[in-house]
């Protein structure tokens, strides 16, 4: 099927221009994406066109990790250091393209006003959140299914097993 206006749907690299559902046949579940992933690199080592494979993520979950507890001090120290870092850094670039050569006063106005910026936008953040933990999102996959274009699917199927039996060759 082509696309509207005479392109193609598929954009360079042959991967959809939109998100799509995967297509093929399964030729092997997993636990995890390593797992997954060593699979494909397993049938990459045996010559297999992995271009017709697909990893898919299935039964996703998000899972948020607390890292941490927040406090105050915590919440104003790290705006603080963060807004000292982008200070600098622009207090640094106007510095530099002072006609009259390097100057230190913009630095040390970059400086002053990033750790007052960043402070009162941590206040205001932290005041705001009513969460006194910080946290790490993931989102992962209850298992990982290694699909493949019917053409060579049963190949591949063939293969995974040889891996499964610690990468012997069957029959």
């Amino acid at each position: 099927m082509s696309a509207p206006f005479g392109g193609s749907d598929r954009a360079a690299g042959g991967l959809p221009r939109l998100p799509t559902p995967p297509s093929g046949w399964p030729i092997g579940s997993y636990a995890t994406y390593g797992e997954a992933q060593q699979a494909v690199g397993f049938l990459a080592e045996k010559e297999f066109g992995v271009s017709d494979v697909t990893i898919v993520g299935v039964d996703l979950m998000l899972v948020e990790r607390v890292v941490g507890r927040l406090s105050w001090g915590r919440v104003l120290g790290t705006g603080a250091v963060s807004g000292a870092w982008f200070g600098l850094i622009i207090g640094l670039l106007l510095g530099m393209f002072n006609n009259q050569g390097f100057a230190w006063q913009p630095m040390i106005g970059g400086l002053v006003l990033g750790i007052l910026a960043w402070t009162v936008f941590a206040a205001i953040s932290y005041g705001m959140s009513r969460r006194d933990f910080s946290s790490a999102s993931q989102l992962v996959a209850g298992r990982y299914d290694v699909l493949c274009q019917p053409r060579s699917a049963e190949q591949g199927r063939e293969l995974l097993a040889q891996l499964a039996l610690g990468g012997r060759p069957t029959g």
